[in-house]
């Protein structure tokens, strides 16, 4: 089932087009990556999800139904540009924050102790915000974001100021939060991050989608049909054994072993190069190479670079 939608949405600032019908379906109960280079229109778009602006084409749909005001109240937001009160204690500010999300302070209480438990953080309740480092500061905004327990999460740069540490103790509560039923939209320029946590991605690049879909899919599509061969032996053997449609494109030696990168060209099967090899040559692993999404990412925006056409704007 499709939870958040947007439908052609088209948003203009003065003469720069920063959404072209950009269009988005998130299922419900998944991590979906918002993706694209600075100034892609990423943060214009999360902007009239949650209704700081509004487009002026298109819509944004919440289970079927154009989004309401009080859709608000279902919505988890951490923006990349941190809201804290610097001069104010921390205990004092998220109370306040929390009851501004719909929480009586006696819940906001008892909510807040579990999570500054959780996250090791009870000695800085009486700190100013501004005594905090960056990613403790992170900490604190992500426990407002997710406090009022709402159905959509809105993450822009999450890990930002994280060390690796505590890097991996959010990624764990994110997916932790996905699995008690929150749909959450996941906005990073970190590729790594979106291979272990997104189901589905969309890649905007100069106002337009130029990319969307499950992530696995999207790797498979985009695989060059090579494989890591490791062996021992003669790599001489190797060479000899090898012709169309099989291609060596690198050959590397490792200790005892060696590996081969080889291409299985348009016709050839990882069946086809082992019937070929196993009885001349000690095969120790063999492994289907697939891009990674951070190589991907390059290519697309890359080509969507060289083919970006002239906008003219009128008023």
């Amino acid at each position: 089932m499709i939870f958040l939608e947007a439908k052609k949405v088209v948003k203009k600032f003065a003469n720069h087009v920063a959404l072209n019908k950009v269009d988005l379906e998130v299922p419900e109960n998944s991590i979906y990556g918002l993706l694209g280079p600075n100034g892609a229109g990423k943060t214009t778009l999360i902007r009239i999800i949650n209704q700081i602006t509004g487009p002026d084409e298109g819509e944004v749909l919440i289970n079927g139904r154009p989004l309401q005001p009080t859709d608000v109240h279902n919505i988890g937001y951490l923006p990349e540009e941190r809201g804290l009160y610097k001069k104010m204690k921390v205990g004092e500010q998220v109370v306040y924050l929390a009851q501004l999300k719909g929480l009586n302070k006696r819940d906001a209480l008892k909510k807040l102790k579990y999570w500054f438990e959780k996250f090791e953080i009870q000695a800085w309740w009486n700190k100013k915000v501004e005594e905090l480092s960056k990613g403790m500061q992170q900490k604190i905004q992500f426990i407002v974001t997710i406090l009022h327990e709402p159905k959509l999460l809105i993450f822009d740069e999450p890990f930002s100021g994280f060390d690796p540490i505590n890097t991996n103790l959010l990624k764990e509560e994110i997916l932790k939060l996905r699995d008690k039923g929150a749909t959450i939209l996941f906005s990073t320029h970190n590729m790594e991050s979106v291979e272990e946590l997104c189901d589905h991605i969309t890649l905007i690049n100069n106002s337009k989608t130029i990319l969307h879909g499950a992530v696995d899919q999207i790797k498979q599509d985009f695989k060059e049909n090579v494989v890591e061969l490791i062996f021992s032996g003669d790599e001489n053997i190797l060479r000899s054994k090898l012709n169309d449609p099989f291609s060596i494109r690198d050959i590397k030696n490792i200790n005892n072993h060696t590996k081969a990168y080889i291409e299985l060209g348009n016709t050839g099967t990882i069946n086809d190069l082992l019937n070929i090899l196993i009885k001349d040559i000690e095969i120790n692993g063999l492994t289907e190479i697939l891009p990674s999404m951070n190589q991907i990412f390059i290519r697309v925006v890359s080509e969507s670079n060289q083919t970006k056409p002239v906008e003219t704007v009128t008023a």
